[in-house]
């Protein structure tokens, strides 16, 4: 049985949205001592025709292991295109479940950063504009 799905293994070698942002509406990032896994997301927000607030863009820098690179690469195709509040809806088990089994226990963390880097993004741009969620 392989060490990682072949879902890892695609965004882990084939990483989507990789890079940063010029201008960023926001930053957001997160990280673990224990391992050294640091994410860091870039989002561009801008209002749709319902002039709801979407996440029109998103980028982002991870230095990490695989899993961490194809948790982080897995939620920017999961949430570019979305409101905010639809992104804030994504959990931890959401990355696991699209990545696949197995998945070891050891890196379940990868998608917990992943996510946090995101709420801190979204937290990042509500302190800059003075909204609340």
């Amino acid at each position: 049985m392989p060490l990682y799905s072949k879902e890892i293994i695609k965004y882990f070698k084939n990483p989507k949205n990789m890079g940063k942002i010029k201008n960023s509406s926001a930053c957001g990032i997160a990280g673990n001592l224990t391992c050294g896994d640091v994410m860091k997301l870039y989002l561009k927000i801008e209002k749709n025709k319902k002039n709801e607030e979407i996440i029109k863009d998103i980028k982002f820098e991870t230095m990490g292991c695989a899993v961490a690179i194809a948790n982080t690469s897995l939620l920017t195709t999961m949430v570019k295109g979305k409101t905010i509040k639809e992104a804030l809806k994504i959990k931890n088990k959401d990355l696991i479940k699209k990545l696949g089994q197995p998945l070891p226990a050891i890196k379940i963390h990868c998608s917990i950063l992943a996510v946090d880097a995101l709420h801190d993004a979204i937290n990042n741009y509500f302190k800059k504009t003075s909204k609340k969620i």
